[in-house]
C-alpha cells in the first residue's frame, strides 16, 4: 500500500439513479430476454388494465403486431366506433315528437340592440303567436300622430293606404294652382303637408 492510499480511501462514487431504477424493475417478459421491463404494453381486448412488461426493443416489436380488434367481426367493430362517439354512454332521443329539432347554431334573427331592425331571436317560436296578435291590433296613436290624423280628417284606426289616399285628395283640393289664390286654402294646404310628413316619419304610412 502506498503512502497516498489514505486519500483514495475517502473517494466515494455516487450511484447512478437510472441504473438503480432499472435494477428494481421486473425483467422483460419476452421469451429469452433478461433486460429490465421498462415499458408497459396492453394485454389485449377484454383484459383492460392489465399490461405486459417489455424492454424498449421488444415493446416496439410487440406494438407492431398488436391489434385490439383481433378476432372481432366487422359489425361489432362498427358498433364500437359508433358508441365511442358518446364515450360508450347510453343516449336517448330528444323527444317522441318526430318534428322536434335542435336550435340552429347561427340564428337568422337578431337580438339585443340589433332587434330594432329585425325580430328578436326566437328559435323555438315561443312568441310568434303573440307577435302575430300584436300585428293584427292597431297601435295606439301618440298625441302628435292623433293631431295629424285629425288634420287629415281620419281616426286612429286609419291604415297607411287610407292616409295616402286622403293626403292626395286634400292636396288636389287645396293646391295653390287649384284654389284660385285663396289664402285660407294655402294655410290648409300647408297644414296637410306638415301632418302627412309627421305621419310618414312615425311609420304610419
Amino acid at each position: 500500500m502506498s503512502e497516498f492510499s489514505r486519500y483514495f480511501e475517502k473517494i466515494r462514487i455516487r450511484p447512478d439513479p437510472k441504473v438503480e431504477a432499472k435494477a428494481s424493475l421486473p425483467p422483460c417478459q419476452w421469451d429469452g430476454c433478461n433486460e429490465p421491463g421498462t415499458h408497459r404494453a396492453p394485454v389485449g381486448r377484454m383484459r383492460e388494465g392489465e399490461y405486459f412488461r417489455f424492454c424498449f426493443d421488444h415493446v416496439r416489436e410487440y406494438n407492431k403486431s398488436f391489434n385490439y380488434f383481433s378476432g372481432v367481426s366487422a359489425a361489432e367493430i362498427a358498433r364500437f366506433q359508433k358508441e365511442a362517439l358518446t364515450g360508450h354512454r347510453p343516449t336517448w332521443t330528444v323527444s317522441s315528437n318526430g318534428n322536434a329539432r335542435f336550435a340552429p347554431d347561427f340564428a337568422q334573427k337578431r337580438s339585443g340592440r340589433a332587434g330594432y331592425y329585425k325580430n328578436v331571436r326566437d328559435p323555438f317560436n315561443l312568441f310568434s303567436s303573440q307577435r302575430a296578435e300584436a300585428r293584427t291590433q292597431p297601435s295606439r296613436a301618440r298625441p302628435l300622430e292623433a293631431k295629424a290624423l285629425e288634420t287629415l280628417g281620419l281616426n286612429e284606426t286609419a291604415t297607411g293606404a287610407e292616409i295616402k289616399s286622403r293626403y292626395k285628395e286634400l292636396v288636389k283640393r287645396h293646391h295653390p294652382d287649384a284654389n284660385g289664390g285663396d289664402r285660407g286654402s294655402e294655410d290648409r294646404f300647408r297644414e296637410v303637408l306638415q301632418a302627412y310628413r309627421m305621419l310618414k316619419q312615425s311609420g304610419r304610412c
